[in-house]
């Protein structure tokens, strides 16, 4: 009895406990079996992430980037193929960490001991070793660990950016940084658009970071940029850039030269420039080669600034960021405004005695000249200053104001490109008075961008409508279907038609009979108007900016030219002497690209140039007859009958009367010494060419008196075959400053 009344209590608590502990295990599962709910369903946003990150090791692919073409669909800027090393150190086995960073330190040109630093950071998922190889790096990377069984090496797909055309449009097309964000340019401008959507590579992991050998990596691919198709052509782009980049070294140049050509019809920029620029293939690294060697002599301390500070300078695009005096192309804007308003008629007459004085302030035309009585035409043709002063006082403060903010030069133009000026500098009409209205109105004491520039004069020649410039006309998807096509923006009517029509008449007068004559284009009815301003706020007092801006044809423009050299060290800084040049050259090769058929008068006829043709494999007698056709003639080589080669070749153009070399057996071309034709007039250059048995191509007014030659694409005491065509600029060096 005691046995039995002492087992049951025992029992009873054994029961009690065990049922206790059920319950208890019961309710731990069930705050368990909730938590996992919770965790799960209901805040799986928070949780899902933080379970990824533990069990995935992810790696970005990069989108490659979208293309940059020109107008034509030629890329100027395109997205290769590349790879990126990565490694997983902790995944490399101990005894391959040293023989992995010596051999892949040599593979992918790196230094040994960094590499080496990096592999031995034994807890590390991730090191990067170098992104973007070409494939014959990355291909030697998979074969060393393929072939000795390395592990924890990643050959990642990624993209390169690449402009094939090197240095061409550089300014225009900045370029991108190691992540592969713009950083100039339109890489930076449309960036967003360009940048494509970067996929993902995963791969499970364990607790320790280590990779399940079972379970496999996933792709999420990664979606390509958007492209864009430019207004630029790329060869009009080459022509300008070119005869610019001639220009700014024959007249050392030293604040670089700008130049645009816009189409004034629609404000679509066909090409543009600043020079010396860069080659977006290697931004870093200077194009001029002088400044280097003075940052490469400086001290430690002082060279990684200095450095910097010429990259940041020669990725400046001076035609859209840069503020400039545009000085006496700016009468072109006065002038316009004076003949819309009222304020003046084609009959009206300045008189000019060569200074001026406004308010007890002296001005002078250039040099001093007296011009005498002048309409508003002669007054543009001889940039006189005291007719513009007056002009622009018959205007007053307020027209003049109102019409320069509706020529758009108080703000931005809009173009799509960075680092525009908000603002440019200017008087408003309140703070105008009689002296700085005198300044204004030929050019000094107001500053804006050359593209503000070409802009208003597009206007004032295109019927009165000032255009929005731009520069993308398309952007494209993946597939190369039009997302968005660019329309022209008119923004306001500026002038009439009328006093269009009276600018454009006026223009052409200033290159046809005044100092405009260096832009002339032998049948082409060129316009224009030069300007040669001082640099008010540079320390150097002679510093000037000769500048000229051509339109063409004349009575129906088609495109602009603006050539700006910043600084000019030469025998002269007028801007008819050393820009019209230039523009007259770009309008040439531009208008002949475009088609535009020339209308020669009976004088420009008799020196017309013409197309070689292609007279090989013919009779010797047959190509004679052929190329006398053609108003060449020939000197023939050998005794064979039949023309095995000719030089100059064929398509090279040459002015009438030029001489082609036939070749009648297979030897080698005789070559000539090229002569010095600096100073001689253009008749003198030819027949000093001739008697060398070369050919002359003249660029400039090589038809109208006073010209001489400036220049010569291949230098004296050059050896070329004979026959072949030596390009001469030619100017009138009695063009004055204005």
């Amino acid at each position: 009895m005691d046995w039995e009344l002492g087992t049951a209590p025992g029992r009873s608590i054994r029961l009690r406990a065990a049922v206790v502990a059920g319950i208890f295990a019961v309710g731990c599962f069930g705050v368990l079996l909730g938590r996992l709910y919770y965790i799960q369903f209901v805040r799986d946003d928070l949780y899902a992430p933080r379970a990824a990150g533990q069990q995935l090791r992810g790696v970005t692919v990069t989108a490659p980037r979208g293309t940059i073409y020109d107008a034509n669909l030629e890329p100027l800027a395109v997205s290769a193929t590349a790879w990126t090393i990565r490694a997983v150190p902790r995944e490399m086995a101990d005894e391959d960490v040293q023989p992995a960073a010596a051999a892949l330190a040599e593979i992918l040109e790196l230094d040994a001991a960094d590499v080496l630093e990096k592999l031995s950071q034994r807890s590390s998922n991730d090191a990067l070793l170098r992104r973007r190889v070409d494939k014959e790096m990355a291909d030697a990377v998979r074969l060393y660990c393929a072939e000795n069984g390395v592990e924890g090496i990643l050959v990642l797909e990624d993209s390169r950016r690449y402009y094939p055309q090197g240095d061409l449009a550089g300014s225009i097309l900045g370029f991108v940084n190691v992540d592969g964000d713009g950083v100039a340019g339109l890489e930076l401008e449309y960036n967003s658009q360009l940048k494509g959507e970067d996929g993902s590579l995963l791969a499970a992991k364990n607790a320790w970071g280590y990779p399940l050998p079972d379970l496999y990596e996933t792709l999420s691919a990664p979606t390509q940029g958007s492209s864009l198709v430019l207004t630029i052509d790329k060869n009009i782009q080459s022509y300008l850039e070119n005869y610019l980049s001639r220009a700014v070294a024959e007249y050392n140049v030293q604040a670089r030269g700008v130049g645009i050509v816009m189409d004034v019809d629609t404000g679509a920029i066909l090409a543009m420039s600043t020079k010396p620029d860069y080659d977006p293939n290697q931004p870093r690294l200077l194009a001029d080669q002088t400044l280097q060697a003075q940052i490469d002599a400086l001290p430690d301390d002082q060279r990684a600034e200095a450095l910097s500070l010429a990259q940041q300078a020669q990725w400046r695009n001076k035609a859209v960021s840069d503020l400039y005096e545009p000085g006496s192309v700016f009468k072109i804007i006065t002038a316009s405004a004076a003949l819309d308003s009222g304020a003046v008629t084609r009959q009206t007459i300045f008189p000019c005695r060569g200074a001026i004085q406004v308010s007890g302030t002296t001005f002078h035309c250039a040099n001093g000249k007296i011009h005498g009585s002048l309409n508003i035409a002669d007054a543009l043709l001889n940039s006189c200053n005291c007719s513009f002063i007056q002009i622009g006082a018959a205007l007053g403060r307020e027209r003049f104001y109102q019409y320069f903010e509706a020529f758009g030069l108080t703000g931005a133009t809009g173009i799509d490109l960075p680092a525009e000026p908000k603002k440019s500098e200017f008087y408003t009409a309140e703070r105008m008075g009689p002296v700085e209205l005198a300044s204004c109105s030929f050019g000094q004491s107001s500053k804006i961008t050359p593209i503000q520039m070409i802009t208003a004069v597009s206007a004032a020649v295109n019927g009165g409508h000032l255009m929005q410039p731009y520069l993308v006309s398309q952007i494209l998807d993946e597939e190369g279907a039009v997302i968005s096509q660019t329309q022209p923006v008119e923004k306001r009517q500026v002038i009439s038609q009328s006093a269009s029509d009276s600018i454009r008449e006026m223009l052409r007068h200033t290159v046809d009979n005044g100092p405009g004559k260096n832009a002339y284009v032998a049948g082409f009815r060129v316009g224009g108007k030069s300007g040669t301003s001082q640099k008010l706020d540079s320390d150097n007092s002679a510093a000037r900016i000769a500048s000229f801006v051509g339109v063409a044809p004349a009575d129906d423009p088609k495109i602009a030219v603006l050539i700006v050299l910043d600084e000019p060290n030469t025998f002269s800084s007028s801007g008819g002497t050393l820009a019209a040049p230039v523009v007259g050259q770009v309008i040439r090769d531009t208008l002949q690209y475009l088609d535009v058929a020339p209308v020669y008068t009976a004088e420009e006829r008799e020196k017309v140039e013409t197309t070689v043709p292609d007279v090989t494999g013919i009779d010797r007698h047959d190509a004679s007859d052929r190329l006398a056709a053609a108003g060449l003639n020939c000197s023939t080589r050998g005794q064979q009958s039949t023309v095995t080669g000719q030089s100059p070749a064929a398509g090279q153009v040459l002015p009438r009367g030029s001489t082609v070399v036939l070749y009648t057996e297979d030897t080698q071309p005789a070559l000539v010494t090229v002569p010095s034709l600096e100073g001689l007039t253009p008749d003198q250059a030819a027949d000093r060419l001739a008697e060398a048995g070369l050919n002359l191509a003249a660029l400039g007014p090589a038809n109208q008196e006073g010209t001489v030659a400036a220049g010569q694409s291949v230098s004296a005491g050059t050896m070329l075959p004979a026959g072949s065509a030596v390009e001469v600029s030619f100017y009138d060096p009695s063009v004055p400053a204005d």
